[in-house]
């Protein structure tokens, strides 16, 4: 690595690049001179999307924004570091590729992007510069922009027009609300953003990214992604409850009430899809 006499270098760890947060600070101007891409940050990347992982695919899709900024004069890109060993990788979850981030960034003088609090905390502590992104408020997202008062989901797949499921539990009806069919890269892009956006939100998360599908709790919705070869192709449904009912609402008898009281294990709720079985769930 060649440096240059009062050149600014950023260096950013995997969750600012998941995030997406690295291009936005470089569009609006917050960060010039050089990025360098650790390549454990690619090694880490690179193993989650091997894996199916939305994360994964989030994560390069970031670094491909990167780059083009880059080729068009915003910043210079490089890529740096040792590749990771495998028990890097494995035990990324314990701070194993941060740490490797981390000394790096310390070694080359370069500004530190994250958007984990617990690695800022330890790279402030010695004393590194750092960019910290918290999570933001919640925004609207794209997908959340087929929810009316009445929708109780949508779905969205790729070469198939958009479809809502509207009314309410047991009087319901699906609407497609654009002749149009999705392209895969509209129903990624939707992906990516509710990806970033659970990790951003504090009241959101990741529940599963596993091979080929993604659960996702974000706020009052709860959104599912599947991708190849789990399905043919992308696909996102998002549910959010109508109403949220008390045990109370549903005119249980008392006997059923008693055993709910002292016993809510090894319940089984079956119905038909729509029925309200989710909504019966979280009142239990």
């Amino acid at each position: 690595m060649t440096l240059i006499v009062g050149e600014e270098v950023y260096v950013p760890d995997t969750s600012a690049v998941i995030e997406g947060v690295v291009s936005k600070l470089i569009r609006d101007g917050m960060v010039k001179g050089r990025i360098i891409i650790h390549k454990a940050v690619l090694a880490e990347l690179e193993h989650q999307a091997n894996q199916g992982r939305a994360t994964g695919y989030a994560g390069l899709e970031e670094i491909k924004r990167i780059k083009k900024l880059a080729d068009e004069g915003y910043v210079r890109f490089e890529i740096g570091g040792e590749k990771p060993r495998p028990s890097d990788i494995r035990y990324a979850g314990y701070g194993a590729i941060d740490a490797l981030i981390r000394e790096y960034a310390f070694e080359a003088d370069a500004t530190l992007i994250t958007g984990d609090r617990v690695q800022a905390l330890v790279a402030e502590a010695i004393g590194m510069r750092v960019i910290y992104i918290p999570p933001e408020k919640p925004t609207i997202l794209r997908f959340e922009g087929f929810f009316d008062e009445t929708t109780m989901s949508i779905h969205l797949k790729e070469g198939v027009s958009p479809i809502v499921k509207k009314g309410r539990p047991g009087d319901w009806e699906y609407v497609v609300i654009n002749e149009d069919p999705l392209k895969r890269e509209e129903i990624e892009d939707v992906a990516r953003e509710i990806i970033e956006e659970a990790r951003r939100r504090p009241d959101g998360f990741i529940e599963i990214d596993r091979r080929g599908s993604t659960i996702v709790q974000l706020g009052k919705y709860r959104i599912v992604i599947t991708r190849p070869p789990l399905s043919d192709g992308w696909e996102i449904t998002a549910v959010r409850p109508l109403k949220k009912l008390r045990l109370e609402d549903y005119n249980l008898p008392p006997k059923l009430i008693k055993r709910l009281e002292e016993k809510a294990e090894g319940i089984l709720i079956a119905g038909a899809p729509g029925m309200g079985k989710t909504t019966f769930a979280q009142a239990l």
